[in-house]
């Protein structure tokens, strides 16, 4: 962006933006196929601590061989196929190879159980699914299911109808001419739960690329620098990890390392920031949290230039924290699946103010809305985080549901709603108050509580269920459960391991509920509906009340 130049003034950074979105752009090209082929594009580390490595030139090749090989075996522009990774070189090689087909990328948490990948992959009739060997049995029972799915596998040893990623890649073609595609092509279809109701696909344009760069460039203090390196423990299945960290570092021509974990580990991620000499990181604040907690130090090789975060305040005490033990001050972002990193900060250029959400990035003009529907707020007044549209990081639809498409926007199609309550000051910085629905925040990841409380009434000691997010000093919020007990069923530690374990294996492992508490009624309004309002007024009067908490640590 042109913005990067010696001044400090926002509204000069502002005012002397301007969106430069070609008529034809796709992802893939832009991110694998512009770039010195010699650079170094990925460092992977394996869980044995071997070490791998990538070029730009490599990841050309191998994306246009993976997309000849994933053709040859009838995907095609506009088709959908499920990503089911963790972080690993074959991840982002398949995101480069189906943008550069004009397929649709749908990428899915390895967290999710039968139940999330089959809700996804059966909404948007996927074509195929690119998996490893871990996730195989749960993926090929759900393609049975659905029927029509083929299955791509990373790992080795893989038996017929499967099939072998690198063999499959090996034998097809480095030369492809990838599919024609624009702005609005679409490219990505991430899944985003809501307050009532299955989970809703977010369909991306190729043009989110372009439109995450200012707010990406500003929260890394003027991203790239020589010798900027990358790394995020945030999964590659979010739009944080794939375009708060991946694709961006790749746009811009640098390295990114990737380093799957089962869970965080707050000494282990200092360590491999000091070692691989990490530059550059996106740590949500639950694992900042983490680190604080854990009393890790800052090593004295740690080489970082800039630090994001984005999901929640951290406050005066975590930033000077940051400052301390990190070196750096911690920018922190604001934005969700449908308009993502429109605020934040940017410690390069102008001064944080703790507790708040940062300023509009330049491009996205980001206003609140006041309560009575007649446009921006006062200072000080709270109200409806906004964007203005057109606006190139906004999502083309929900898939298959324009009803909730058209409820995104206001009437007259001027403003995003992004459904979170916040204030502004004089000066432009916006401050969280709430969210206006019932959304649980819990480590980063946006959660539903519908889809849970659905769950949950499948089991058999189950009436009725209700769920909400209650404070939790390393998640944000913790989820929990009211449960309403069907007769003949009485309260027990068992029942409730049972409960969890039910939504832990059908829903994800994040989504399961850490707090559960047997009520003997659920409130409810004259049409029957649950008072999640009521069940947080409660639980906030009663925070000194007994709640059993759960013995596992996802």
């Amino acid at each position: 962006m042109e913005s990067r130049k010696a001044t400090q003034d926002y509204a000069a950074l502002r005012q002397d933006f301007q969106w430069e979105i070609p008529a034809e752009l796709n992802i893939g090209v832009a991110c694998a196929d512009r770039h010195p082929a010699g650079d170094l594009a990925l460092i992977h580390i394996e869980p044995d601590s071997s070490r791998r490595e990538l070029t730009f030139g490599d990841l050309r090749q191998l994306s246009n061989r993976l997309a000849n090989a994933l053709k040859g075996i009838g995907v095609g522009a506009g088709d959908r196929v499920g990503i089911v990774l963790p972080q690993r070189p074959e991840t982002g090689l398949a995101h480069l190879a189906l943008y550069k087909l004009g397929a649709i990328a749908v990428p899915m948490s390895t967290l999710f159980g039968p139940q999330g990948f089959t809700y996804r992959l059966g909404d948007c009739a996927a074509r195929a699914v690119i998996t490893d060997a871990e996730h195989l049995e749960t993926v090929a029972a759900v393609a049975d299911e659905l029927g029509g799915l083929q299955i791509v596998v990373v790992d080795d040893g893989v038996a017929a109808p499967h099939r072998e990623f690198w063999p499959l890649l090996q034998a097809a073609s480095d030369r492809l001419e990838p599919e024609p595609t624009t702005p609005d092509t679409p490219a990505l279809l991430i899944y985003t739960s809501g307050t009532t109701g299955a989970p809703k696909g977010a369909l991306h344009g190729h043009r989110a690329l372009i439109g995450h760069l200012p707010g990406f460039e500003l929260s890394h203090d003027f991203f790239p620098h020589p010798g900027d390196l990358f790394w995020t423990p945030a999964d590659w299945a979010w739009i944080g990890g794939l375009f708060d960290a991946l694709m961006p570092t790749w746009y811009h021509g640098r390295p990114i390392v990737s380093a799957p974990r089962q869970g965080f580990d707050p000494e282990w991620a200092l360590q491999l920031m000091a070692e691989l000499e990490v530059r550059n990181t996106f740590l949500p604040p639950t694992a900042l949290k983490m680190m604080r907690q854990a009393g890790g130090r800052s090593d004295e090789r740690l080489a970082l230039r800039s630090v994001m975060s984005g999901g929640e305040s951290l406050g005066e005490q975590m930033l000077s924290w940051g400052r301390e033990r990190l070196g750096v001050t911690i920018n922190e972002i604001y934005g969700q699946t449908e308009a993502n990193l429109v605020a934040g900060g940017c410690g390069a250029a102008w001064d944080p103010r703790p507790g708040s959400m940062g300023r509009p990035y330049p491009g996205h003009e980001v206003a609140v809305l006041s309560a009575d529907g007649d446009g921006p707020a006062a200072v000080g007044e709270i109200g409806e985080i906004a964007v203005a549209s057109p606006d190139p990081v906004f999502f083309l639809e929900y898939w298959g549901n324009p009803l909730a498409t058209a409820a995104k926007y206001t009437e007259d199609g001027r403003w995003l709603l992004t459904g979170d309550l916040a204030r502004r000051d004089e000066d432009g910085y916006l401050w969280y108050e709430a969210r206006a629905d019932d959304v649980i925040n819990s480590a980063g990841y946006r959660i539903g509580p519908g889809e849970i409380e659905e769950c949950l009434l499948h089991h058999d000691a189950v009436a009725m269920a209700a769920v909400i997010g209650v404070p939790d000093p390393i998640r944000g919020e913790a989820i929990k459960a009211y449960i309403q007990l069907a007769d003949s069923h009485t309260p027990s530690t068992e029942l409730e391991q049972e409960v969890r374990q039910l939504v832990r294996r059908r829903l994800a492992a994040y989504e399961y509920p850490r707090q559960i508490e047997f009520v003997e009624q659920l409130p409810l309004t004259t049409t029957g509906k649950i008072r999640r309002a009521e069940l947080r007024r409660i639980s906030h009067d009663q925070l000194d009340h007994t709640t059993r908490e759960d013995p596992f640590n996802a």
